[in-house]
């Protein structure tokens, strides 16, 4: 709100949840409809945009949260505590580790069981969605990681970040924490997940810009393109397309 104050904006509503996501998509008497609706959320939200999204529209789907982690070697405790870090979101929250190093997945796993005692959520995130799968190599690592294309993607060292990436955020060595991310490093936190990162990034002022073309064609100029256009338009058994061109030179 704070931001938004300083960013000049002149009305602003304090709701949340699947309720206010049909707030905003219909509109109400003290809530006018918009005209896209963007941010991340828990399931009913997300289920609330999906719903929503054939009459008003959305960014992508951002959330419940998840994090892959692709590393060979570091700080089993500092690998714990950035999945644990994640798996507080939410319950549906997902942390996973992919290594190809047996001792370290064994290390991480003990390392998370102690540093997750006494926390609910975390412990219900990592029973029903958490994991620590062991590769062959750092390949398949990676190409699994892809496969995934999680919300964020930390990954241990330089040489596993110079091939395609599939993600929503990249954070690189052990100094880059998540958490970092979400405050702080500069990347906008509204970034996709389920799947999402395969055909778009994050958030970003792109999503309020509107492209369109607009053309200006002269007598002369639509001469010339008429002999394109017109037996593409006959090809596709479309004449009455053809016509309204040549009805223009008779």
């Amino acid at each position: 709100m704070a931001a938004a104050l300083e960013a000049g904006v002149t009305k602003l509503f304090r709701i949340g949840g699947a309720h206010a996501v049909a707030a905003l998509a219909y509109g109400t008497r003290t809530i006018p409809r918009v005209d896209k609706i963007v941010g991340p959320g828990n399931r009913y939200v997300a289920a609330a945009k999906a719903l929503v999204a054939r009459r008003c529209a959305i960014d992508f789907y951002a959330g419940p949260t998840e994090i892959v982690i692709v590393a060979g070697a570091g700080q089993p405790a500092w690998i714990a505590a950035d999945l644990i870090a994640q798996a507080e979101h939410d319950p549906d929250a997902r942390a996973i580790l992919i290594t190809w190093s047996r001792r370290l997945a064994d290390r991480v796993v003990k390392a998370v069981a102690e540093r997750s005692l006494g926390r609910a959520i975390v412990q219900r995130s990592l029973g029903a969605n958490g994991a620590v799968v062991v590769t062959r190599t750092a390949d398949e690592a990676m190409t699994l990681a892809n496969r995934f294309a999680p919300e964020h993607l930390v990954v241990d060292r330089e040489a596993l970040a110079r091939r395609p990436l599939t993600a929503g955020a990249v954070f690189i060595g052990a100094y880059s924490a998540q958490a970092a991310g979400d405050y702080a490093t500069g990347s906008n936190h509204v970034l996709p997940t389920s799947g999402a990162a395969r055909f778009r990034g994050g958030l970003s002022a792109a999503d309020f810009v509107r492209v369109m073309s607009v053309q200006r064609v002269t007598r002369a100029g639509l001469a010339r393109l008429a002999p394109t256009v017109l037996p593409f338009a006959r090809a596709e058994g479309l004449e009455a397309h053809a016509e309204s061109i040549e009805v223009r030179f008779q």
